[in-house]
């Protein structure tokens, strides 16, 4: 009974996988139609020595690191600071959560021309009420600008799966822990915190899997720039696919951003899955 979906679900991964395989393997350029001859591994070797490569790989780490500290600590703090009962908090957890429901393209806009705009922006209306001189930040600062609205989208994701944790954290273990004298610091650092280890880890493989593959909000505001300044590895495989048309050249790198994912995938996988099967 399953047969039939069991061999599509094959094709489906493995004829996009082959046509990506084989055309990693010949001279494919969109410019020069009739030349496709087999090259071997030679896009490969341009892929890796090119020198938007190491950038990109740089830039990948990065963003991916920077989100992750961003979405862990400010996830965490966000999640104690609603736990507690105050009017209206139903309300300010809907807000907490809906940016991750947005878009990236349109995240990204809204932050482009609403909020970081050096001329219109609401930071350069705050920066020049104190008088102080707007930031471009997307000339000045790219990667920070890129960090600060990829953050924006995903510290949500953390809040929602940091929140429905605590729901289930003990209520008179805290109870106990504030008779025997234990402060708000001691309470959240021995109790709070080992309680939100699983989900953090829950946090840090998925955000990992999607940071990764970043792509809409450095096509809509910077292009991948100043020069390699925010290009990371998704973005150089479409600026040479669809802006230098070497079809050959983008089908290596996306050969090698899926080998790098696999490892990543693997070792996450290895190190948290394993820390959440033992707690288990």
């Amino acid at each position: 009974m399953v047969s039939p979906s069991v061999l599509v679900l094959l094709a489906w991964m493995a004829v996009p996988l082959a046509m990506t395989l084989y055309f990693s393997l010949i001279r494919y350029n969109l410019l020069y139609p009739g030349d496709n001859e087999f090259v071997g591994l030679e896009n490969f070797t341009f892929f890796l020595t090119d020198e938007g490569f190491t950038a990109g790989m740089t830039n990948t780490l990065l963003l991916v690191c920077s989100v992750l500290l961003i979405s862990v600590v400010v996830g965490v703090l966000i999640a104690v600071l609603v736990d507690t009962p105050f009017w209206g908090r139903g309300i300010v957890r809907v807000l907490l959560i809906s940016p991750f429901f947005i878009m990236p393209t349109v995240s990204a806009l809204v932050w482009k021309n609403l909020l970081l705009h050096p001329v219109s922006g609401v930071f350069a209306a705050v920066w020049r009420f104190f008088g102080a001189e707007p930031i471009d930040w997307f000339s000045t600062y790219p990667m920070e600008a890129i960090i600060l609205i990829v953050s924006w989208q995903w510290v949500p994701f953390a809040v929602l799966l940091l929140m429905t944790a605590m729901q289930s954290l003990d209520q008179e273990q805290k109870d106990a822990a504030r008779l025997d004298g234990a402060g708000p610091i001691a309470i959240f650092w021995h109790i709070t915190l080992p309680h939100l280890a699983r989900p953090i880890a829950v946090v840090v493989m998925i955000e990992t899997i999607f940071l990764l593959s970043i792509f809409a909000e450095i096509f809509t505001t910077t292009g991948g720039g100043p020069g390699y300044e925010t290009t990371n590895l998704a973005y150089l495989i479409y600026s040479q696919a669809l802006l230098q048309f070497d079809v050959g050249l983008a089908s290596a790198g996306g050969l090698v951003a899926v080998v790098l994912a696999n490892v990543a995938a693997i070792i996450l996988i290895r190190m948290i899955g394993k820390n959440l099967t033992d707690k288990a």
